[in-house]
């Protein structure tokens, strides 16, 4: 008899997984958008669609998902919940024990536990733009549903080591020539694997984890070698490790010796810090997709071309980005020497990329089909975005966009890549203000994936969702900000440069600050950082500001820029090394003797906290005054734009785990000690402090 609790999971189980049959091939049909993740319901649908199917003599079954994929894995947000059953295992039991083949059939895409689910079946096959691959590396853990034992089986262990350890997805054609994925089909897939199913039900197939023919008298010592060699580009992280650590169990032992490894060490990092801080991050990109008081029914402007006007390194790199991703986009400079120089530098980087092997014959030819250039302003006309991107002068950009807000046609929305600049001010030169946005894009902005989307007071909802929309098709994360002198992350930068000083004055040395930071798992220390920016660009800022930094200033009147003059904070090679000049100490040394401050030697975790408690105390500031929506936006914009280690969370993620207590009283004390009214803590995180509250916390709170 049944119960009405048997009647509601049977539904449940419906929902999330349809059953169909063509004849006596079954299909089961995942069903939870938008990624099919292997919730709950997914899992029981499997199970009893599997039953089902078993019962009614099904000569094959078929697993496939609906939408845009097969399955992106695990629902990350039952992680440390109570499981409830069935669980994964069980659902990988039950295809393995079938009496019929069991086949997976892949569009779109395969990820983490859904290539695993893929990987357990009798055979796999795929459209040809599907992609699969084993992400949960960049989530901070391992594969824990097998992926590290069955992938080495079928393709083995070096192959399956560059995959894991990486992350990133292949090519269903590329899986194919591995050796994991057995057919690509052309035209319809569900069709198409229904017929392959009748052709091959009669095949004889081996399930993964009974093939040893891939890892049998595996050489370890190339194996070890080769992770070695991965293993030097993820300084810092835990979860490479782990993921080499469990391949090579595939090659040591036997099918349950190697899933209890991949198990432990799975349980191990998910429970840790890194995949916390990389789940953060994973989720909190996600969030910064959304503005929390644009209306639903908001629509972006169609842009099918774009104009970028200057061919600097900022305007070179943003074109590039619009056709590297399928966009026509005219570069526009003042002469033709200029404008020749912009498109050779686009050139070169293409064809370094060309050579590395990352970009074919082919992908190069239609990319720079897709970039032409121009001396003419009058280009504009026929554009439908229009990016300025001149050098930082507030009184040049107003110039331009009064010129582009004449030519360019009515409702076209007019951005600029201004790093600090005022927004409303470059808005104020045209008669249309609510289509004027930033759009500041980060160096090389080829390369960085960090777009900050910078609202003015005027700017409209359709102007932004405008901006957003074309940040998402050229591969960036967005994340809108307000307007104020340096938006989020260059106003929060920029306060730590009274405390590097004092460092430096109180003993450090440039490289002992550098050092610090990057053993944190920083890109790259500020000095180092200046030196590749310049520092002359710096100390523009400052007296433009009508601030000072006595030691920097002291460099640039020296003539010591950076890399670009082969000396700044540091000394350069031919080939860029950075070097430690003695004459650089000479000057910190005297300077420290002329504000009469004993030296002393200064331990890296104070060295820590004196250049991340700035910024943190900014990012509370720029939250209680709305520039930032939530604190997790600002540590988007860290770890996609200013080399900060996901791993690591962004500045408001290690403020919450240090607790805000404790960033409390650290700002008060070295506030004190250094006389630097910036480390006074913000209001926020005294109220925060006094309420045993977070910036995580808030943020929950607000999104509710």
């Amino acid at each position: 008899m049944k119960t009405k609790q048997d009647g509601e999971d049977a539904m449940a189980e419906e929902r999330f997984v349809e059953h169909a049959r063509d004849g006596d091939i079954h299909i089961l049909r995942i069903a939870n958008p938008p990624v099919n993740t292997l919730r709950t319901g997914v899992r029981a649908g499997l199970h009893a669609g599997i039953a089902a199917a078993l019962r009614e003599g099904a000569r094959a079954i078929i697993l496939m998902g609906e939408g845009r994929m097969f399955s992106a894995g695990a629902e990350m947000t039952e992680f440390n919940k109570p499981r409830q059953p069935p669980s994964l295992p069980e659902v990988f039991e039950a295809i393995e024990t079938s009496k019929v083949p069991v086949i997976a059939a892949i569009h779109g895409s395969a990820l983490g536990g859904g290539l695993e689910l893929a990987l357990v079946c009798h055979a796999r096959v795929a459209s040809p733009t599907a992609m699969v691959g084993l992400p949960e590396v960049k989530r901070g853990f391992v594969p824990g549903a097998g992926g590290t034992q069955r992938l080495p089986r079928l393709i083995g262990g070096e192959a399956a080591l560059k995959i894991i350890v990486g992350g990133d997805p292949v090519s269903a054609v590329e899986a194919q020539k591995l050796g994991f994925i057995d057919a690509v089909l052309e035209g319809p897939l569900e069709a198409a694997a229904v017929e392959w199913a009748r052709q091959n039900s009669g095949r004889s197939f081996t399930l993964a984890r009974k093939r040893d023919d891939n890892i049998k008298g595996a050489d370890l010592a190339s194996f070890d070698a080769l992770a070695a060699s991965l293993l030097k580009r993820t300084r810092g992280q835990e979860s490479p490790k782990g993921c080499a650590q469990a391949v090579r169990a595939a090659l040591t032992g036997s099918f349950e010796d190697g899933l209890n490894t991949e198990r432990e060490i799975f349980q191990k990092l998910v429970a840790g810090e890194q995949s916390f801080a990389l789940r953060h991050i994973f989720f909190g990109e996600r969030e910064a997709a959304r503005v929390p008081d644009m209306p639903a029914e908001t629509h972006p402007l169609p842009v099918k071309r774009a104009v970028v006007i200057g061919g600097g390194t900022m305007g070179g790199g943003i074109a590039m980005s619009f056709a590297n991703f399928g966009i026509p986009v005219t570069m526009v400079e003042q002469t033709q020497e200029a404008l020749d120089r912009g498109l050779k530098k686009c050139e070169a980087n293409w064809e370094r990329t060309l050579k590395s092997g990352r970009l074919s014959e082919a992908d190069y030819a239609k990319r720079r089909a897709l970039l032409t250039g121009s001396t003419d302003m009058g280009v504009v006309a026929e554009a439908d975005l229009v990016i300025e991107a001149v050098f930082e002068d507030i009184n040049v950009k107003k110039e331009i966009f009064a010129k582009l807000d004449a030519i360019a046609r009515p409702g076209v929305v007019l951005a600029s890549n201004t790093s600090t600049l005022d927004i409303d001010a470059i808005a104020s030169a045209t008669k249309r203000p609510e289509l004027v946005v930033g759009m500041h894009f980060f160096s090389p902005a080829n390369v960085m994936k960090l777009l900050e989307i910078v609202r003015g007071k005027a700017s409209s909802f359709e102007a932004i969702a405008t901006a957003m929309d074309v940040g998402k098709r050229i591969g960036k994360v967005n994340v809108v900000v307000g307007n104020c002198d340096g938006f989020v992350g260059n106003r929060m930068t920029g306060k730590r440069g009274f405390q590097l000083e004092r460092l430096l004055l109180e003993g450090a040395l440039p490289a002992d600050i550098d050092r610090a930071m990057e053993t944190y798992g920083m890109a790259m220390g500020p000095c180092a950082t200046g030196d590749l920016a310049g520092l002359d660009i710096g100390a523009a800022v400052r007296k433009a500001r009508g601030t000072k930094a006595p030691i920097a200033d002291a460099l640039v009147a020296a003539g010591r820029y950076g890399q670009k003059t082969g000396k700044g904070w540091y000394m350069y090679d031919e080939k860029r090394t950075r070097l430690p000049d003695p004459e650089v100490e000479r000057i910190i040394v005297e300077m420290s003797e002329q504000h009469q401050v004993k030296r002393r030697k200064i331990e890296d975790a104070e060295i820590l906290e004196r250049m991340l408690l700035p910024m943190v105390n900014e990012g509370a500031r720029i939250l209680e005054e709305g520039i930032a929506s939530r604190a997790v936006d600002i540590d988007v914009i860290f770890c996609n734009g200013f080399g900060w280690p996901a791993w690591r969370g962004g500045p408001m993620f290690w403020a919450d785990r240090m607790g805000l207590k404790a960033v409390r009283d650290r700002l008060a004390q070295y506030a004190e000690a250094t006389n630097d009214p910036n480390l006074k803590p913000a209001a926020l995180i005294e109220k925060l402090a006094a309420e045993g509250g977070s910036f995580a916390a808030m943020g929950a709170k607000r999104a509710a």
